[in-house]
């Protein structure tokens, strides 16, 4: 698979990742854990060598992730991120110093490994100062624990801020064909510091993939319960983007979800993104969107099309909202 550079410091990943948290977290059942471990080692076979976890999913996440990468630890970017209290977002934010340096003790016994290639900040902490949190992980990285920085869902002001003490590799945020905000300051700031993109949910937590409409019932545990834009109402007004992208995928003899990572990856040669899955022939499905090549044509009609369809629904709710870029 083609490689691409995020950052300053030159971190090398896989043009796709594999977003793990699914596969314990956030979606209902978890995966049980030989299939989890099967399902990640398959990946690193198909050249994948970029995995994203964090606390916040769970100890039994960082530990299947840490147990199917041990045997290629050297050969794969294992990210993982800080800043909740205990580990649960419900709780709220804790990103003091002391707690990033705990939660990276704990995310290496965890994975049985000395060092976290990409360790995020998952989201910013009004309390706590960008400088002291960049200071604390720019520590880690003089001690060799740590091996690159990032944040996630973090506005223009944080990112200057963290990148003037410690250079970020790269920012996690949510982008996709029907999510796009990041458009609109992020991705230019980013280009301007030569900082790295790693979307997380580029099919829409699955709606892209046009397997999900109005009659779909998730896991009562599954968050999408609670997302605004996966009320009944807008799954089936949402219906006219997906089959829009449905007809490009049928055009140029692919699958909608496949046209929607070739569309992430044509847009810059910095970003990586980080579809997750716990099947085995979505993960090949995902795979198949790095091959796949968009013409000028392509993205442009993709651009129009698009842009003239009006999505319905907000992305999180109102209380998820108010920790997002700060």
């Amino acid at each position: 698979m083609e490689k691409r550079k995020l950052g300053p410091s030159g971190l090398e990943v896989s043009a796709l990742g594999l977003g793990c948290m699914g596969l314990t977290f956030g979606y209902g059942h978890s995966t049980p854990a030989e299939e989890a471990i099967h399902l990640i080692q398959t990946a690193v076979d198909r050249g994948v060598t970029f995995f994203d976890t964090a606390e916040a999913y769970g100890e039994a996440n960082e530990t299947l992730v840490g147990q199917a990468l041990a045997p290629v630890r050297d050969q794969v970017v294992i990210a993982t991120k800080f800043g909740f209290k205990e580990g649960q977002p419900s709780l709220g934010l804790d990103s003091r110093p002391e707690r990033i340096r705990q939660v990276l003790e704990q995310s290496l016994r965890r994975m049985k490994t000395d060092y976290i290639d990409l360790f995020y900040q998952h989201r910013v902490d009004p309390n706590v100062p960008m400088e002291d949190v960049a200071g604390a992980v720019k520590d880690l990285i003089q001690e060799g624990k740590v091996k690159y920085f990032g944040l996630s869902e973090a506005g223009v002001a944080a990112i200057r801020q963290a990148h003037a003490v410690q250079p970020m590799s790269a920012l996690q945020s949510e982008y996709s064909l029907w999510w796009r905000e990041p458009e609109q300051s992020v991705l230019p700031t980013l280009e301007e510091l030569g900082i790295g993109f790693v979307p997380f949910s580029p099919l829409g937590k699955g709606f892209l993939t046009g397997k999900i409409d109005e009659n779909t019932q998730f896991d009562q545990s599954d968050f999408r319960n609670s997302v605004p834009r996966f009320s009944e109402e807008n799954r089936k007004a949402n219906q006219d983007f997906v089959a829009f992208i449905g007809r490009v995928a049928a055009e140029k003899g692919a699958t909608p979800a496949q046209v929607a990572l070739a569309w992430l990856l044509a847009q810059k040669p910095w970003i990586a993104p980080i579809p997750g899955t716990s099947k085995l022939h979505r993960l090949e499905e995902n795979l198949g969107g790095a091959e796949l090549k968009l013409t000028a044509d392509d993205l442009q009609r993709l651009e129009e099309e698009g842009a003239s369809i009006n999505v319905h629904g907000a992305r999180y709710t109102e209380q998820s909202q108010k920790m997002i870029n700060r």
